[in-house]
């Protein structure tokens, strides 16, 4: 644990290494190189980190504490604030001038609300949400959504490049985080969808399979689709996106939705459909969400 006395400067700091996401980020910026020190809410779940040469801190400031590079990826907005904020606050500790790459994906109004206190911080705020799940975070292949002020790439772009494939600069912070939710009203779309195809086929009695070979290699064919289809078949929900988050990211969908008064009732009937199943089913993958499609039969 490090001395919060005695603090060895950082390059980065990671928020949330931990979780599904972070734990591979903060692996890979060490394997590119790079000093990394990382904070959990549940340290425990931290702690495996120390193998790859990672330092744990005690709190997000004792984490941030000489960094340069800050990355909170966090499970939604409440979790960023009640890291960055308050006297043991990762804003607390941070350097004025160090750069807050925000990667968790927390809404337009959230992610508004994190550039205003790191203009009062001094700090370069990035907003850069990623594409991707556990397998891709684990193989350095997230797809990174980035929008921020031109002079801070320099400071992001290595981190970015050791952690994903492809980095898509957007525009003015916030907009990466408007992409993600475009793209995840696709994935949320894709997924339901495909629930409610197999739920039908099975209701109704036709071979999943035969659905498969009627639009193989044509345009209605889609490899996501795929892949979460047969995991339905095969009821095997083992988690890279769960439920619960998923739901999450369905309801910052809709406000994004609202916020811009547009009217759009499949994506609040996705929103809906996907809050019913995270009660029993929220630790599961998304494409659990075909349990609640299925009824009895899943």
């Amino acid at each position: 644990m490090v001395n919060a006395n005695e603090q060895p400067a950082a390059a980065v700091a990671v928020l949330g290494a931990g979780g599904t996401m972070g734990r591979p980020i903060a692996v890979n910026l060490a394997a590119a190189g790079m000093a990394v020190r990382a904070w959990n809410r549940s340290a425990e779940r931290a702690e495996p980190l120390a193998e790859h040469g990672i330092e744990i801190a005690a709190t997000p400031a004792e984490a941030v504490a000489g960094a340069r590079l800050i990355i909170t990826m966090l499970s939604d907005a409440g979790a960023v604030r009640e890291t960055v904020e308050g006297e043991d606050g990762a804003l607390a500790a941070a350097a004025g001038g160090a750069t807050w790459a925000q990667m968790s994906t927390i809404g337009i109004e959230p992610t508004e609300e994190c550039a205003e206190l790191a203009a009062q911080r001094g700090l370069v705020f990035v907003d850069a949400p990623v594409l991707g799940t556990k397998a891709p975070a684990e193989q350095g292949e997230l797809i990174v959504l980035a929008s921020g002020p031109d002079g801070a790439r320099p400071a992001v772009e290595p981190a970015f490049e050791a952690i994903g494939k492809r980095t898509i600069w957007a525009g003015e912070a916030g907009a990466g985080t408007r992409l993600k939710l475009v793209v995840n009203s696709w994935l949320l779309s894709v997924v339901e969808g495909a629930a409610e195809t197999i739920a039908l086929a099975e209701g109704i009695g036709v071979d999943p399979e035969d659905f498969f070979d009627a639009i193989a290699g044509g345009p209605l064919d889609l490899p996501y689709m795929q892949m979460k289809a047969r995991a339905m078949i095969a009821r095997d929900f083992e988690p890279s996106f769960r439920l619960a988050l998923a739901a999450k990211d369905a309801d910052l969908v809709l406000d994004a939705a609202q916020r811009h008064h547009l009217d759009l009732p499949m994506l609040t009937t996705i929103a809906l459909r996907m809050q019913e199943g995270v009660h029993e089913h929220g630790d599961e993958d998304v494409s659990a969400t075909f349990r609640t499609s299925a009824g009895p039969a899943a």
